[in-house]
């Protein structure tokens, strides 16, 4: 890349891009409305976007019954925090760096859902109790106040064919996961690691 073909401050990328119409400015919304919270009572799937304070940064998927995460009020989102492999790097970035970004995803809509917003942690059990799943409340909570919602247009997921069963890839086109992390990290057995795994999605979802 030549220092001629490099972007390197907003007028030049307004310059190259051209400016959004005023639809497009105007529908990042405040507040949850009724379709934001129908496209969340409706979602399984979430990715959250964090920073630490570095602005270090991680993406981690969120998934769960349809409706998993609460709206507690038009300013408010509460996300279950399932167990998992204890990292919680999303968890420690929060406490570092509490702005998040959140994309909700419904599967066969192309459209998605964005919130943007501080969160902080809660362990209260009277706010996690009611998201309880399989008898077992979440071991924390993610609580969100929402600074932007908005809805996104899905010339993403029509190009990547996300929801189209004939874009599926066959499993087999890549090894198990068990397979891959023995590969990856010396001195695992691949076979024990992979029965590892799916002894933990067999009992250790919730």
């Amino acid at each position: 890349m030549t220092q001629q073909d490099e972007i390197r401050d907003p007028e030049a990328l307004r310059a190259h891009l051209g400016e959004p119409s005023d639809l497009v400015r105007r529908k990042k919304l405040r507040r949850l409305d009724r379709h934001c919270r129908r496209f969340i009572a409706l979602s399984p799937f979430l990715v959250l976007s964090t920073a630490d304070a570095e602005g270090t940064c991680d993406a981690s998927p969120r998934g769960d019954a349809p409706g998993f995460v609460s709206v507690l009020d038009d300013g408010r989102l509460l996300i279950p925090e399932r167990r998992g492999n204890k990292l919680a790097d999303s968890l420690l970035n929060i406490l570092a760096n509490p702005r998040v970004g959140l994309i909700f995803l419904i599967p066969g809509v192309e459209e998605s859902l964005r919130v943007n917003g501080r969160a902080g942690l809660t362990r209260d059990p009277a706010l996690l109790a009611p998201l309880a799943a399989q008898g077992k409340a979440p071991e924390a909570g993610i609580l969100v106040e929402v600074e932007e919602a908005f809805l996104h247009c899905g010339k993403a997921l029509i190009r990547a064919r996300l929801w189209d069963p004939g874009a599926r890839i066959p499993r087999d086109s890549l090894p198990s996961l068990g397979r891959m992390i023995a590969d990856q990290v010396s001195g695992y057995d691949s076979e024990e690691t992979e029965a590892h795994v799916q002894e933990s999605y067999r009992k250790r979802l919730y």
